[in-house]
């Protein structure tokens, strides 16, 4: 029984493919981008304004009332453009979806038939089906959701500059501690992916294999031998999710203690500028609460990179269909009739071992023949080549 895998597409293939398929639609991109950047601008504008009013409260001398009426009409603002990004956003990946699945099914109908025969229904069942469904889940949610985080972070960021560059230093404390962090993990997590992924083509293969053969482990008594197969590829499939487990363990953790930092350092650092009169009351109010935002887009990210760690893994698995060479070169050449003709037809599983050793065969239209011979003779081998499912090593 078949234990070939197909490839798996590198890293670089993959972005410069996820690259490619999201620019052929730079209107659409443009316009996602656009409102989700002005949903974000309508959601800065609230922590200054709150800002203001806090010192005009000191003073003496603020207008409650109508600064209420302006928090309320950006946060307004904020909410329906929000309604109409994320409307955008599922409709671009819809149809970033769509061209991917039918591009992968193009993929599949490509596949030379030797190589399908070899590797088995499993593993190509996998990647229709959960690494698709994967991917389905990272288009759909996991991209847009980080999407919406790094615009939001960033202009998020980009405001608290503009609030004062000195009460902006202390949120970024938390920076090298996630750089690091991240630079652990990502290496880690894109081959451990991987191999969760084809951890289930394996039972899925062991699976289809043992029903498709049913009854021949029933005659022979293979029964026993199945379910140890089928033991050791759960197996195998619980160490390697449980190695991604372990993964998360340590970066969530890490992640969680990063998130306290910037307002706790913020408000302090904020305060001793405050005290020594560089800073004012409502830039260190108004910077306090852009890095209390900052907290909601990198949590948002850091929830879904596990998700779109599995999502580029399963897209690996996708583009990896495309990369299986063919098993032959065309030549131009046509039947000339209906003669079923063999010369010299050589033919090898593995190299320099032949199981067949210079064919000659000449069927003649409506001829009937048998072939006779032990098991392992090379019967069902001459039959794939004169089906065309495999070619010739020569002849």
């Amino acid at each position: 029984m078949s234990t070939e895998i197909l490839p798996v597409a590198a890293p670089a293939q993959v972005r410069a493919y996820a690259r490619r398929l999201v620019l052929r639609h730079p209107r659409a991109l443009a316009g996602v981008l656009g409102l989700h950047a002005l949903a974000a601008v309508a959601g800065l504008v609230t922590p200054r304004l709150l800002g203001a009013l806090v010192e005009d409260v000191r003073d003496g001398h603020a207008a409650i009332d109508t600064a209420g009426l302006a928090i309320a009409g950006f946060v307004i603002a904020q909410g329906v453009l929000i309604r109409y990004a994320y409307l955008a956003s599922a409709k671009l990946g819809e149809r970033v979806l769509a061209e991917l699945r039918e591009e992968f099914v193009d993929r599949v109908l490509a596949l030379p038939l030797s190589t399908v025969e070899r590797a088995g229904t499993g593993d190509l069942v996998t990647r229709a089906s959960r690494d698709v469904d994967t991917l389905s889940t990272s288009v759909r949610y996991a991209m847009p959701e980080t999407l919406v985080a790094i615009v939001v972070g960033g202009f998020t960021f980009g405001a608290l500059l503009l609030n004062g560059p000195l009460v902006a230093l202390p949120a970024l404390v938390a920076v090298p501690l996630l750089v690091a962090v991240m630079r652990w993990y990502l290496p880690r997590a894109h081959g451990g992916y991987l191999r969760e992924n084809e951890a289930w083509s394996r039972i899925a293969e062991g699976l289809t294999e043992t029903v498709q053969g049913s009854r021949t482990v029933e005659a022979l008594g293979l029964a026993e031998r199945r379910h140890e197969r089928g033991d050791a590829d759960i197996a195998a499939s619980y160490r390697a999710e449980r190695y991604t487990l372990r993964l998360r363990m340590f970066l969530f953790p890490v992640a969680e203690l990063s998130f306290v930092l910037p307002v706790v350092s913020t408000l302090l650092v904020g305060g001793l500028l405050y005290i020594h009169d560089m800073a004012t009351l409502a830039q260190v109010t108004a910077a306090t609460l852009y890095a209390q935002l900052l907290i909601e887009p990198v949590d948002t990210m850091l929830s879904w990179l596990d998700e779109l760690q599995l999502g580029g893994a399963s897209l690996a698995r996708l583009l990896g269909v495309g990369n299986v060479p063919p098993d032959r070169s065309p030549n131009g050449d046509r039947p000339a009739g209906e003669r079923l003709t063999a010369r010299a037809v050589r033919y090898s599983y593995r190299p320099g071992r032949d199981v067949l050793h210079g064919v000659d065969l000449d069927l003649r239209p409506g001829e009937r023949l048998a072939m006779v011979g032990p098991s392992g003779a090379g019967k069902s081998t001459l039959g794939r080549l004169l089906a065309g499912v495999d070619g010739p090593r020569s002849g």
